[in-house]
């Protein structure tokens, strides 16, 4: 509750959302956050349930001159039933509707905690470590959310139910758990991965990563036959259910985490003794099993891909491949992410900011000593012949050293998300959280801490449970002293939304074009537009279509050099009455060059960028200027084409001509504004 409380107030404060008006309140879900907020907006003024869903699956507002099933596109599930839920339930009186939204969102951040305390609880049987846990995740917020600033964003749904079902997979795999209680945590585990997939579209690359975790468990011989086919099948039932929720949504037939975990049941119900034989014997048994997993995997996703003429997510595979150097240095798609901070390498300074909450000393001594413990398990594992058939928990009473499935699935949780989140920033928040879970295990474990005695011959129930319950007491004492007084600080701290030229631009939007008006412009800006003011888009920012992909590079060519016929012809092939440009894009430094917007349409045009710097020998000199530049001088060749409607400081305004014909939205008048402005 604290950590949501903490979280809502910041987000208050920030904005002081409570004073300002609902069109900066909207202005104030950024990029994709507002396309994602104006579908629940849109089912709240809908006039019924049914017609706000039939709204959704036949949509012809979110892409112009397209009619898109909404719900097969995006993961908008929590919009659809936060929608209705609101419209039922007797709250309309004194709960805004935004309230409702952005407080479920703070909530599911407590949901969150709570699935990271129950993990450490589990592990170490302290609910010390549950308490750790909480306090690590709040102080180390900076880097394990950023729900109050990207409230609508899906990881901040996905994630507290991936935190569930890892707290879920953490028990099942506890030993000594009876019948009926596997069969319950399976189910919540069926329920917490359902709603994780269902609320975010990259779902299947984290089920990915998961499904490779449980393939090394089993490999190793750490978990039992039953136990990874259970898991595997949560997976797959949890897929194919939210490919049924979403219309059958070929992406996710189409997956290589469907690929690979059918690919590793199918192998592993034909291959046959593969955990026999001596040490070299099953080291290559396992090599073989592994070769033969991953070509049947990529052999089912090839030929899935190419049954369902699937490419939608091609541009993820060229973001990875370029991000290696395997792919097209100049390919717009893969350009964009690669250009953007987020889709770099974790900066150094996260370490910095870990280690000053004295989080990354525990975390790095406790993976260092249980990678040991793995690699001497796994070893003593292939050694003892006598041990196949055994399951792992009878085995692990035998040896002095062992290691329990639920600690080794952890283990390699915080191992394979951790490389992740090492090669990707924005994949950081599927590793901190759960980070501050398994240091605090190691703080309050007690299988480290026996260890440690054994090693120095004073192992006793007494020691161990004083340094058990001292070391995170004491450690709880020192975060209060260090951090209390930062805490309220930053809780006081007041500012307040500003954003003039944006609330002007909305406001003109919302008062001078037709409702049908269709607006060309960047995807950032133009899900805003549709949030606040309901016009159609040409774009937006769920880049997982090709279709749209390829309509948001053309769209762009506004910022690239081209001719005012060829922008022109552009636009209106996509039925574009307005397009707004940016000063902000149109002269960006926020990117260095080769990375600028600009220079990014440069290199996938073939020609050479702006500014002083290299270019590719075969890059050549554009015959128009810079359509965005130029169209502000009003020379003939524009004027005939394009109208100037609105301007301020920040946004410039044109109205395509149509010619001879056109449409009826075009028949209302659109008010020119006075060029002083």
């Amino acid at each position: 509750m604290l950590c949501c409380i903490y979280v809502a107030t910041l987000h208050e404060n920030d904005l002081w959302f409570s004073n300002i008006k609902e069109v900066e309140r909207e202005i104030s879900f950024r990029t994709e956050c507002g396309l994602y907020y104006s579908y629940y907006k849109q089912m709240l003024r809908a006039p019924s349930i049914q017609q706000g869903l039939s709204e959704l699956i036949n949509d012809n507002a979110t892409e112009s001159k397209r009619t898109i099933n909404l719900l097969r596109r995006m993961n908008i599930y929590q919009e659809v039933f936060l929608g209705v839920l609101y419209r039922i339930l007797p709250i309309q009186a004194y709960l805004e509707p935004v309230y409702f939204y952005i407080y479920t969102v703070f909530s599911l951040q407590a949901v969150y905690v709570i699935a990271l305390f129950i993990t450490s609880w589990l592990l170490s049987g302290s609910w010390l470590a549950g308490a750790l846990t909480g306090v690590w995740y709040i102080l180390n917020r900076v880097d394990t959310t950023r729900v109050e600033f990207t409230i609508s964003l899906r990881e901040n749904w996905s994630l507290p139910f991936f935190a569930l079902q890892i707290a879920a997979i953490t028990c099942y795999l506890r030993p000594h758990l009876k019948p009926i209680q596997q069969k319950v945590v399976l189910w919540l585990m069926f329920l917490a991965t359902l709603c994780f997939c269902l609320t975010w579209q990259f779902n299947q690359f984290i089920l990915l990563v998961q499904a490779l975790i449980i393939f090394t468990l089993d490999c190793l011989d750490l978990i039992s036959t039953e136990q990874v086919t259970c898991l595997y099948l949560v997976q797959v039932s949890s897929l194919l259910s939210v490919w049924l929720l979403q219309f059958c949504n070929s992406m996710i037939l189409g997956s290589l985490a469907l690929s690979f975990i059918v690919a590793a049941l199918f192998v592993k119900h034909f291959q046959r003794g593969l955990k026999t034989g001596g040490v070299a014997a099953r080291l290559g048994k396992l090599l073989l099993h592994t070769v033969l997993v991953l070509a049947l995997t990529f052999t089912i996703h090839y030929l899935a891909k190419q049954a369902l003429q699937l490419r939608s997510d091609e541009h993820i595979f060229k973001f990875i491949k370029s991000k290696f150097g395997l792919g097209p240095t100049r390919d717009f798609d893969a350009s964009l992410y690669l250009c953007e901070e987020a889709f770099g390498l974790l900066p150094l300074d996260t370490f910095d900011r870990l280690a000053g909450t004295l989080l990354a000393y525990p975390y790095l001594v406790t993976l260092i000593v249980l990678l040991v413990m793995l690699a001497l398990v796994t070893l003593a594992n292939l050694c003892d012949s006598s041990a196949v058939g055994r399951p792992p928990k009878g085995r692990c009473e035998a040896r002095p050293i062992c290691m329990r499935a639920d600690v080794a699935y952890n283990l390699l949780h915080t191992v394979f998300f951790g490389l992740l989140a090492l090669g990707t920033m924005r994949m950081k928040y599927l590793w901190t959280g759960h980070m501050c879970a398994f240091a605090a295990y190691g703080v309050c474990g007690k299988e480290l801490w026996s260890l440690c005695l054994n090693m120095i011959h004073c192992n006793t129930k007494t020691k161990l449970r004083l340094i058990r319950y001292t070391l995170p007491l004491v450690i709880l004492c020192f975060l209060y002293y260090k951090f209390w007084p930062k805490l309220m600080t930053e809780v006081s701290e007041l500012r307040e939304f500003y954003d003039p030229d944006t609330v002007e631009l909305m406001t003109w939007i919302s008062s001078k074009t037709p409702k049908k008006a269709v607006f060309a412009g960047s995807m950032q800006l133009l899900a805003g537009i549709k949030l606040c003011t309901g016009r159609v888009l040409t774009n937006h920012p769920h880049y997982e279509d090709r279709a749209l992909r390829e309509r948001t590079r053309q769209v762009y060519q506004i910022y690239a050099q081209q001719s005012p016929e060829e922008v022109h012809g552009i636009l209106r092939s996509a039925g574009a009455d307005f397009v707004v440009m940016e000063d902000s894009v149109c002269y960006e430094r926020r990117h260095g060059r080769g990375c600028r917007l600009r220079d990014l349409l440069d290199l996938a045009n073939g020609h050479i960028m702006d500014g002083p710097g290299d270019n590719d020998p075969d890059l050549v000199h554009a015959s128009h200027p810079r359509f965005c530049e130029s169209i502000k001088t009003d020379g003939p060749a524009y004027t005939a084409l394009f109208t100037r409607v609105f301007q301020n400081k920040t946004f410039h305004v044109y109205k395509l001509k149509r010619g001879k014909k056109r449409a009826k939205a075009d028949k209302e008048p659109v008010a020119m504004e006075d060029k002083n402005q």
